[in-house]
């Protein structure tokens, strides 16, 4: 091929793709960097109305940040339901994709739909549930729970187990999703693998270990750093279910970013919050990407 039909081929390459960059730089590049300016400036309502009156406050609203308690609250509720919350919803659905993947289980499109259905499901109608499942007198939960001798919880009304709470329902309804991804995984694993691994002596725990984990490698990788990123952006549950309550102890830092911004319109100080967001989000990936590197065959 000449140099002349490379650089064709090149151009056609580009004409290709710049639509999608074009859809990339308006809606993703494009409000990134104008979140990054106006985290800067002390833009409110009035601003709205009056561009002109918004001032550069320099890294006011990142001082104002650090000092604010309710900042370092709702850091350590995210970094909690992070820690906690993407372990488990990662769990649940790798146990849930082994299970409906076994050749023991029968009828594998109603479980693999069973499953995915809370997914779907709008979050109004989950937290109706689930908030009659957490009733204090007239929970079904706390009716178990009775039932067996322990005593009853109040659930969203008792800071120790608000975010608990809130943890259960977030994975109880995503887990689907990643099922489905690890499914995929699965199936892509050759059975000439397992077969092997049992030739040698490998039992049911001996060959998911040494055979399965390894070979879901790439989708741990996927799984875990979409989980991640959705547990930083928690904000519909607490929202729905508790308001951030009791004692500010699910208060998140979306949840925060959403009062700053829309309850007492303080854009520009909502913005600074969003930026850090961004920023730990963007941290938290990468050291992830770094420490599965080497389990990614």
């Amino acid at each position: 091929m000449s140099r002349q039909e490379e650089r064709a081929e090149a151009r056609a390459g580009w004409l290709f793709v710049t639509p999608a960059l074009a859809l990339i730089a308006v809606f993703f590049l494009l409000p990134v960097c104008g979140a990054f300016l106006l985290s800067f400036t002390d833009f409110d309502i009035y601003s709205i109305g009056d561009p002109g009156s918004t001032r550069l406050v320099g890294l006011g609203n990142f001082v104002t940040l650090w000092e604010s308690p309710l900042f370092w609250t709702a850091l350590r509720n995210t970094t909690y339901f992070v820690v906690v919350g993407s372990p488990l919803s990662v769990l649940a659905s790798l146990v849930a994709a082994v299970l409906v993947h076994s050749k023991l289980v029968r009828l594998r499109p109603l479980f693999r739909s069973a499953f995915f259905a809370p997914w779907v499901t709008t979050l109004v109608a989950v937290a109706l549930v689930w908030r009659f499942v957490y009733h204090p007198q007239y929970g079904p939960l706390n009716a178990l729970l009775q039932a067996v001798g322990l005593p009853a919880i109040d659930w969203l009304g008792n800071p120790a187990w608000a975010m608990p709470a809130i943890i259960i329902v977030s994975v109880w309804k995503n887990f689907g999703f990643n099922m489905l991804v690890f499914l995929a995984g699965l199936s892509n694993i050759p059975e000439e693998l397992y077969e092997a691994a049992e030739l040698d002596g490998a039992g049911a725990w001996g060959r998911f270990r040494h055979v399965t984990v390894p070979m879901l490698g790439p989708t741990f990788v996927f799984v875990g750093v979409v989980t991640m990123i959705a547990s930083f952006q928690i904000f519909s549950e607490p929202y729905v279910m508790t308001q951030g309550g009791p004692l500010k102890s699910t208060l998140t830092l979306m949840l925060l970013m959403y009062e700053e911004g829309f309850r007492w319109w303080r854009l520009g100080f909502a913005t600074a919050i969003a930026v850090v967001l961004f920023l730990l989000t963007l941290v938290g990936t990468v050291i992830q990407l770094r420490l599965r590197r080497e389990t990614v065959p």
